[in-house]
């Protein structure tokens, strides 16, 4: 049987395993489930990733862009000049008042390294590369105090329920920013 040229069949396999995650929980994926979703034959979800794991992990890559390229993308970070309290707050709130389900799934698929060994060296990525933007700004030590703080804020205002509350964030990350 001839093979159909797919490029971005492993892209839509992530896609929808992103969309089950969110759907449904982690505890809804399945190859099953994501082959279903992305409309491609369960053997091509099997090919692509071996183990949920391995699908997991290209998950919470792709999930965790939003955040990180926000940060990367910020004018005002790489302007010495600019309030980085000011601006990291901002895009806390521009990122929290995004589409929620978004969000929550990154977080989702971010804890999920709690029980998942495999996920963890994504997790550490994600903090560390936003750690090592915010320190151009501020000494390494400093920028890991930020990012835990950040990470800190919106996990309260996600199981919370609260309002994400600027004036607060920045305070606080003012106060660790030096």
């Amino acid at each position: 049987m001839a093979r159909r040229y797919d490029p971005e069949r492993r892209e839509r396999i992530i896609d929808a395993a992103i969309r089950v995650v969110g759907r449904s929980g982690i505890a809804g994926l399945s190859h099953r489930t994501v082959a279903a979703e992305a409309d491609v034959p369960l053997g091509s979800t099997t090919y692509h990733f071996a183990s949920l794991d391995e699908l997991l992990v290209a998950a919470l890559r792709q999930a965790n862009e939003g955040f990180a390229a926000a940060v990367r993308d910020s004018d005002a970070l790489a302007d010495p000049d600019a309030d980085l309290a000011e601006e990291l707050a901002r895009l806390m709130g521009d990122w929290l008042s995004g589409e929620r389900a978004g969000v929550e799934l990154e977080y989702e698929l971010y804890l999920a390294a709690l029980r998942r060994p495999a996920l963890r060296p994504v997790a550490a990525e994600w903090c560390e590369g936003v750690a090592e933007i915010l320190s151009r700004r501020t000494d390494p030590v400093t920028a890991r105090a930020l990012v835990a703080l950040m990470d800190g804020i919106c996990l309260q205002v996600l199981l919370t329920g609260a309002e994400y509350e600027a004036g607060y964030a920045r305070e606080m990350l003012a106060r660790i920013a030096g």
